[in-house]
């Protein structure tokens, strides 16, 4: 799933740069700043990092102590990941959700937009981002942990092996 969504995502990318052009653009060149433009590309920029984070993580592309991970035999990296997955993601996961509920909940009832006269409406859109976030990483966080105890049971003969297992 996080290998779709992240190539979908990646396109926002692109918008970003696209949006950013125009806002310096038009600012620059022409003297008209348009701030729901200038928050649209802020958005986009939130929804690459937030909603690709877990297709990062499916790619092994989060930051590690590589000088130790690339080091570890295959299942030495599978004891690493289910622990690492278990102590920090899983509760981090938890706490970020925890307040995310709340601080997405505030905003929604508020009906919270931009502080800002003519900026983007529906700010609580944007803060649900985080709710998105902690479910696609904590599901690649899963599919992780079940990929490396397939590993240590010897039965990962059948899964396609990511890059983190096939980095040295």
């Amino acid at each position: 799933m996080n290998e779709y969504i992240g190539r979908f995502v990646s396109w926002f990318t692109l918008a970003t740069v696209v949006i950013c052009f125009v806002v310096v653009v038009l600012r620059y060149a022409f003297g008209i700043g348009i701030l729901w433009l200038q928050e649209l590309y802020v958005w986009s920029h939130a929804i690459v990092f937030m909603v690709g984070a877990g297709y990062t993580m499916l790619h092994g592309g989060h930051v590690r102590v590589d000088i130790f991970y690339d080091r570890l035999d295959v299942r030495k990296k599978a004891w690493t990941n289910i622990f690492g997955t278990i102590v920090f993601l899983l509760p981090w996961l938890a706490v970020v959700a925890y307040y995310g509920v709340g601080f997405f909940e505030a905003s929604y009832r508020v009906g919270e937009s931009s502080p800002q006269g003519g900026g983007m409406p529906a700010l609580y859109v944007l803060k649900s981002l985080i709710l998105v976030f902690c479910f696609l990483v904590g599901l690649q966080g899963l599919a992780l942990m079940g990929r490396s105890i397939l590993i240590l049971k010897g039965h990962a003969g059948f899964l396609p092996e990511p890059e983190e297992f096939t980095k040295r």
